[in-house]
């Protein structure tokens, strides 16, 4: 069952994060006066803003409840064909996702967007939070909307949860796409400590700055820009994201047994990540598609942990046509 709902992110979402829309802001009013030899970057220099997605527009598309088996979960889709499952990654919500690289997405796809468990108006999960558990919340609402085999692509920690997703439901899952996160087997590079430090920092252009090389200022602008265009823009609390932190280092650690089971995953899967990912390092990519039969490999050099916005205009083709079977 869903229900449709005219509260985007709910009061306190506004009150929780009106510091860091604040902050964001200032940063994507600097858009207008990125210098020209940045703006002229090429390749990987290339923003999500560069996409023109005429049709779909996901800043318009209203949040819905899902009444899953595992709680009420907070959606929004935008386009028509085959379903594509967007998982979020640490700190999070639907608001974090480039507008443009959704609408690019759904100009071939059903895109679905959802927040994880604990953010804006998805039911929390009992404690303590851990990884599967979130995968099992992304399941039942798989159930729920009745998706016949999404591809599922998950970012970060939500690429995590797709691993674990996949492991436990085959059956749910048509093809998996794994951007910049890491393997359950506990054999995974660490996370830079000052890289984690800069991502839970309260200035959010220290947080945007760990998501982008330093010679990719265009990018990280043009998505800054982007992400503020939501209304009423929110990302997870404060008590889920130390939740979410202690979920990661589990997994990471390998002390979620599904971790140890890539060699379960039997789906086509792409790995894809950035060469210059401070929060995750590459390695961990090659690792990760090492591990997982019928995977290929996807670096993209120059580009960070979001790579998948900055060079929105090369993956955006590259998951249609890995989700389209080729």
């Amino acid at each position: 069952m869903q229900r449709g709902t005219r509260n985007r992110g709910r009061g306190r979402s506004l009150t929780r994060c009106a510091a860091a829309v604040s902050g964001i802001a200032l940063i994507a009013a600097a858009c207008c006066t990125v210098p020209a030899a940045a703006a002229a970057t090429p390749g990987a220099g290339a923003a999500a803003a560069s996409i023109s997605a005429p049709a779909p527009d996901i800043l318009t598309a209203p949040t819905l409840i899902a009444s899953t088996a595992k709680g009420d979960v907070a959606y929004r889709t935008v386009g028509h064909g085959r379903p594509l499952l967007l998982i979020m990654g640490y700190g999070g919500s639907m608001d974090d996702w480039a507008p443009s690289f959704v609408d690019a997405l759904a100009a071939h796809f059903r895109v679905i967007v959802f927040d994880n468990a604990g953010v804006g108006q998805t039911s929390a999960l009992p404690a303590p939070l851990d990884v599967p558990a979130m995968a099992e919340q992304t399941s039942a609402l798989i159930s729920s909307l009745r998706l016949h085999r999404p591809t599922v692509l998950g970012w970060s920690m939500g690429g995590m949860i797709a691993q674990a997703l996949a492991v436990r439901h085959p059956g749910q899952v048509g093809r998996l796409v794994l951007a910049a996160t890491q393997a359950g087997t506990g054999m995974a590079l660490p996370i830079p400590a000052a890289a984690a430090a800069a991502l839970n920092s309260p200035n959010p252009a220290v947080v945007l700055s760990v998501l982008f090389p330093a010679d990719q200022l265009a990018a990280l602008r043009a998505y800054a820009a982007q992400i503020t265009q939501y209304p009423n823009f929110y990302a997870a609390p404060s008590t889920v994201k130390a939740e979410q932190t202690a979920a990661i280092q589990e997994w990471m650690a390998g002390d979620d047994p599904v971790g140890h089971r890539l060699n379960r995953i039997h789906v086509p899967t792409l790995v894809a990540d950035g060469t210059e990912d401070a929060l995750n390092p590459a390695a961990n990519a090659v690792l990760l598609a090492h591990g997982i039969p019928r995977s290929r490999l996807l670096l993209d050099p120059d580009a960070g942990h979001a790579f998948l916005f900055q060079d929105a205009a090369t993956f955006v083709p590259a998951v249609t046509h890995f989700a389209n079977g080729a």
